[in-house]
């Protein structure tokens, strides 16, 4: 069933030609061995090796991963929308693929509840740009529900990220969505009579919107949601002016700029209470320039928008997933930092949260242009665990702390010589995205 809605938008355009190159096959690599964690200087000095850890043989929960995979036309490398999942039954990981034939890239993909109905998958993709909603069936995931399209008129057009909170007050899990290269922010409100608004709140031009997040900076009890327009995508390190936008949907606030970013931008931010003090924060990923370094700065509400600590530095031109959790299971939650060329790398916040961060290794040998992460407790014993796609291998892997350091293992590899680029990894219970078994 196709749900239709009344609209003001506009949406996405991501550089998929910078990574749509042709690459040289790559041979499998070796079994790996357990990674050795960094000093806190920030360098690759080996501490000692971490112990493996085993992995249930079982996990009620899986990963959901939205990718553009290429094929081969006319000596020309295409992308292909694919949304991978990912189960562990019976000691193997297992991986289902699924594509969108109306879209040449997915950029997320998540667990949604519509108000009254069943819990499904919410896709956000491109060319065409639509937010779905996939449900399962006796042939795994398909497509079932449109919740928005729209053609935004630029040269090409996709939904690049959307995040879900009740943005209105009212209840309903309303879908926060940004758009490029047209340059749209919208609300996607859900009724409780079942029916829907589409809410434009934001709308420039030539402008590439390429993330959106959900907190509560202030502490007043009233969501705000913060997106990243930009200047339209550089890969040569020239200057991309950019900000950070704050919207309040339910007092009609915003869009106020809370960071602004001069002649760099930000392509990652992400919103919440990492050191412990009840109140979320916010932190932004702003990528180098002109040779520059990474850096990652936090503010806190009424941080003046040209100010922001600094608490990381890299020699690194970008990092797109900034994830956060409990690696130890120790209440303290650390940041993983997935940054494009020198990999993996783990930042605790100190007794002052706006000063330098420990910073640690976890893997040099984990790289990709958007190197998609996410730390998240599929087996339940109280710590997260790290899934990270680590593009330039074509690999999944998981990375498990083990007191003194990560373990990995890689749970699933992709053969092909072609070129793969892995937008989101996200968690989702088994039962949303597997049939159910039927009697015998």
């Amino acid at each position: 069933m196709r749900r239709q809605f009344a609209v003001f938008c506009v949406f996405s355009s991501v550089g998929l030609a910078a990574c749509g190159r042709d690459e040289a096959p790559v041979p499998p690599p070796p079994e790996p061995a357990p990674i050795e964690s960094a000093a806190p200087s920030g360098s690759a000095a080996p501490a000692t090796p971490a112990t493996s850890a085993e992995t249930p043989a079982d996990l009620d929960q899986g990963l959901l991963v939205a990718i553009s995979r290429f094929e081969m036309k006319d000596q020309k490398p295409i992308p292909k929308s694919e949304l991978l999942v990912l189960t562990r039954r019976g000691g193997e990981w297992h991986a289902a693929s699924y594509e969108d034939p109306d879209s040449n890239v997915l950029h997320k993909a998540m667990p949604y509840t519509p108000p009254g109905e069943a819990p499904g998958i919410l896709t956000i993709g491109g060319s065409a740009a639509a937010v779905k909603l996939w449900r399962v069936g006796p042939h795994g995931l398909a497509p079932e529900e449109t919740l928005w399209e729209k053609d935004f008129g630029g040269k090409t057009s996709r939904m690049r990220d959307a995040e879900v909170g009740d943005l209105y007050g009212d209840g309903m899990p309303a879908i926060a969505v940004a758009t490029h290269d047209q340059g749209v922010v919208a609300v996607i409100h859900p009724k409780a009579d079942g029916t829907s608004s589409v809410d434009e709140l934001y709308h420039k031009p030539d402008t590439f919107i390429h993330e959106i997040e959900i907190g509560d900076l202030d502490d007043d009890g009233v969501l705000e949601f913060y997106a990243t327009p930009s200047a339209p995508n550089k890969l040569d390190g020239k200057p991309q002016p950019g900000t950070v936008m704050r919207f309040v949907p339910s007092t009609g606030g915003g869009p106020t700029v809370v960071a602004d970013l001069g002649q760099r931008h930000a392509k990652e931010i992400w919103v919440g209470d990492v050191d412990g003090d009840g109140t979320d924060e916010l932190y932004v990923s702003i990528e180098a320039a002109e040779g520059g370094d990474l850096e990652i700065r936090r503010y806190e509400a009424g941080t003046d928008p040209s100010a922001g600590a600094t608490i990381v530095t890299l020699s690194d031109p970008m990092c797109r997933f900034l994830t956060v959790g409990d690696v130890e299971g120790d209440g303290a939650r650390e940041m993983v930092i997935a940054a494009k060329d020198s990999g993996l790398w783990l930042a605790r916040p100190g007794e002052d949260p706006n000063a330098a961060w420990e910073l640690s290794l976890i893997d040099a040998d984990s790289k990709g242009f958007e190197h998609a992460s996410v730390l998240a407790d599929l087996d339940g014993d109280g710590r997260d665990e790290l899934y990270v796609a680590s593009d330039e291998t074509k690999e999944i892997r998981r990375y498990v702390w083990t007191g003194d350091g990560f373990a990995r293992e890689t749970i699933h590899s992709r053969k092909s010589p072609l070129p793969v680029l892995t937008w989101n990894i996200m968690p989702v219970p088994v039962a949303l995205v597997e049939p159910a078994p039927t009697a015998d």
